[in-house]
């Protein structure tokens, strides 16, 4: 299955190529968005101003390879304390059902996200940035929410 998901994968990134995957904010915040399948809600809020109220905004597509990558920056970007999870849902994928299994239940001893439904959700990254992940990381679950407003209501700036 892994293997099949590669090639369709590598097969997408040709047929529907996506131009921007995350947009670097500022550094100091402690709030990044995560706007999952939803890529004019990505360049939206880029648009709004909102980089400078949240260190990143990005997308959120596969259960495996793109929650790794969000793991290994919010543990390689410790400032990060919160993310905000919404837009739309990756039909499938369910990368947002599986990132908040994650962050409530963790992997098994194989590294599959445990209590996900995604059809691929095994992990690469270490144990020990998931329990960092766990630990030191609030989810804010609005998926689904695609309102630029309802969104930036969650962003609080001390």
């Amino acid at each position: 299955m892994n293997s099949l998901g590669n090639i369709i994968g590598e097969i997408c990134k040709v047929v529907l190529p996506i131009k921007q995957e995350f947009y670097p904010g500022n550094h100091d915040s402690q709030i990044a968005i995560c706007t999952l399948a939803s890529i004019s809600l990505l360049d939206n809020l880029k648009d709004s101003g909102m980089l400078s109220r949240v260190a990143i905004i990005g997308r959120l597509f596969s259960e495996n390879k793109g929650i790794d990558n969000m793991i290994q920056y919010v543990y390689e970007n410790k400032n990060v304390k919160k993310i905000i999870l919404c837009g739309k849902e990756v039909w499938g994928h369910k990368s947002g059902h599986s990132l908040l299994q994650l962050h409530q239940n963790g992997v098994d001893e194989n590294f599959r996200i445990i209590n996900s439904t995604s059809p691929d959700p095994y992990l690469t990254v270490s144990k020990d940035m998931i329990e960092y992940f766990q630990k030191n990381i609030t989810i804010v679950d609005l998926i689904g929410e695609t309102n630029i407003e309802v969104i930036s209501e969650k962003i609080k700036i001390p």
